[in-house]
């Protein structure tokens, strides 16, 4: 793993090729429907869903030793990726590192929306796919409408823990008859599903193994994306915090400007004094204790 040089921008340009290549890949995949059609098939006959797992729902936990802990949940309509009803959770209620309360903390949250109940008599609860409606509440706004949908199938990243965890969630909700869960361990690639002592393995060539995967692999990008965001935004300020002068728009603009607190410590003191808002003197003190 080269640090710096050429060899590092070799490893860089490899690791660019391979992205490229595996969304090449993978938008083949999504394009060609057939594959999709068996896929979700092969998944409802592994499973032994009631229905066709069009509307699949898919939660990651990332975290660092609990900390900046956030959740992610991703929506797949008909084996295809819908990012506008993708949303994002930053863990509340949960001290240090356990992923089994925090898939909890996220899931609870997740069907409180879609179950609130409704202010106007004579709202019927509806789900997805012909399912009895949720109730709605007068002058909910679109962007909420996607709670109100239920999966046909919720996938957790993780083995057994994390979906005992989804499935005490789902009783407490009062949707465990009607939403079916499994989970997803990444070690051997297992689905483990309620009342089946042991896990299900689905063939190495499977559409659904490979659906199954990339709903997988996008909540964990998603999740580990936002991660990444809180920790950057918390390394910048902290760092900043110690600097006399340096308030949340100038951190802000700072950010802007380098991007990370590796860039400002590389950066020359004309280059921070350059910046708007900044002053030499000020640009000195950042260069001293950051």
């Amino acid at each position: 793993m080269p640090k710096r040089g050429e060899k590092r921008r070799l490893v860089e340009m490899a690791q660019a090729n391979a992205r490229e290549a595996q969304e090449q890949a993978r938008a083949r995949w999504l394009a060609d429907t057939g594959k999709t059609e068996a896929a979700l098939a092969e998944l409802q006959d592994a499973l032994d869903l009631p229905d066709l797992p069009r509307r699949i729902e898919c939660y990651d936990i990332s975290n660092i030793q609990g900390t900046n802990a956030v959740g992610s949940m991703v929506v797949f309509l008909d084996g295809r990726p819908r990012p506008q009803e993708y949303r994002r959770f930053k863990i509340r209620t949960v001290q240090g590192a356990n992923d089994f309360a925090m898939m909890a903390e996220v899931l609870r949250r997740r069907f409180k929306k879609a179950t609130a109940p409704a202010e106007k008599d004579g709202d019927t609860p509806v789900g997805a796919h012909g399912r009895a409606p949720l109730p709605r509440r007068p002058g909910d706004r679109s962007r909420d409408e996607a709670w109100r949908s239920l999966p046909d199938l919720l996938i957790v990243d993780g083995g057994r823990g994390q979906l005992n965890a989804a499935l005490e969630v789902l009783r407490e909700a009062g949707l465990e008859p009607i939403v079916p869960a499994a989970g997803l361990a990444k070690r051997n690639e297992e689905l483990y599903v309620k009342d089946e002592p042991e896990p299900i393995v689905l063939p190495r060539t499977s559409q659904a193994l490979y659906l199954v995967q990339r709903v997988r692999d996008e909540a964990h990008r998603f999740a580990v994306t936002y991660h990444r965001a809180l920790r950057q935004k918390r390394t910048v300020q902290s760092a900043l915090d110690a600097v006399p002068g340096i308030g949340p728009k100038r951190k802000k603009a700072l950010l802007r400007k380098f991007g990370s607190v590796k860039a400002i410590r590389e950066a020359e003191v004309d280059e921070i004094a350059a910046t708007v808002g900044f002053t030499r003197s000020l640009a000195e003190k950042v260069k001293e204790l950051v």
